[in-house]
């Protein structure tokens, strides 16, 4: 019983991370319909600016997302007014091409400047755990899961109660109709975008310390966000956190009952079973 709490805590950890990059790019497809396969690859950049600032300037992972995400934001800002923008009502094809084109030049980019070698982020407590009634849990993440539920949760104020926020839902639940009513919809979608790459840069910066850094990382996390955006359902921010969640319990449970070579099998196991008994995920029907 202690193994199987110790590794069900663990998985509501890293899943609590997992759904702060689910929930960047559900912001994302919600208020653009854009399918973002960028989205691991601006984690990844997230990752190493984490990693420049912890080497050059000293600043601890968890401090440097001071740093983060207005810079996360800007870049995001940055990539929608200059690249997503001119393909919101292109064909799904020619959007899926640009975020994927997108996303090999920032991995590419970083080749280029940091060579394929992995970087690893030493802090003191990057191997640390702490004993909460005889179950071990690792420090870092137990730091990453409590910031990213006071960022979750700043985040769900600032769509429901901000006038910015409330603006931002109603693009996303219908962009003309919100149009109509006078909000900036082209606005809306670069603080949207601006959003998402924050969300992800933080949850890069929220993992360093406990993830090897390297240029083709992003990949892996595109899949994964992915797979938590379509099991909560397409533009749920409560089925984003939800299918985190969930996928970090799968992830963890079966690393240590199965094989963690099969943890990821088990994942997808899992998202086809949803697909098939509820196609539209776990939340229903797309909403902000």
């Amino acid at each position: 019983m202690t193994v199987f709490l110790q590794s069900l805590i663990s998985g509501i950890l890293i899943g609590g991370v997992y759904a702060l990059i689910g929930i960047g790019l559900t912001i994302i497809f919600g208020v653009m319909r854009v399918i973002n396969f960028a989205h691991g690859d601006i984690m990844m950049i997230g990752m190493y600016l984490t990693y420049n600032l912890f080497t050059l300037a000293g600043i601890d992972p968890f401090v440097s997302i001071l740093v983060t995400i207005p810079l996360m934001f800007l870049f995001g800002g940055f990539l929608q007014k200059l690249f997503i923008n001119r393909v919101l009502g292109a064909l799904p094809q020619n959007q899926i091409l640009l975020t994927i084109g997108l996303g090999l030049i920032m991995s590419n980019t970083m080749m280029l400047i940091y060579t394929s070698d992995y970087k690893i982020i030493s802090t003191s407590y990057s191997s640390s755990s702490i004993s909460v009634a005889g179950i071990s849990v690792s420090e870092p993440l137990a730091i990453s899961f409590i910031i990213t539920a006071a960022i979750t949760a700043m985040l769900y104020w600032f769509l429901i109660k901000t006038d910015t926020g409330q603006a931002i839902r109603a693009t996303a639940q219908d962009r003309e109709a919100a149009q109509l009513m006078g909000i900036n919809v082209k606005r809306m979608s670069i603080i949207a975008f601006g959003l998402g790459a924050s969300l992800a840069g933080t949850a890069g910066a929220l993992i360093s310390p406990t993830y090897y850094i390297f240029p083709q990382i992003g990949s892996t996390f595109t899949l994964k966000a992915f797979v938590i955006t379509v099991l909560g359902g397409m533009g749920s921010i409560v089925g984003a956190t939800l299918g985190g969640v969930v996928i970090g319990i799968a992830e963890s449970v079966s690393a240590v009952y199965i094989s963690s070579g099969w943890k990821d099998v088990v994942v997808f196991v899992l998202f086809l079973l949803v697909l098939l008994f509820k196609p539209s995920g776990l939340m229903g029907k797309s909403r902000m």
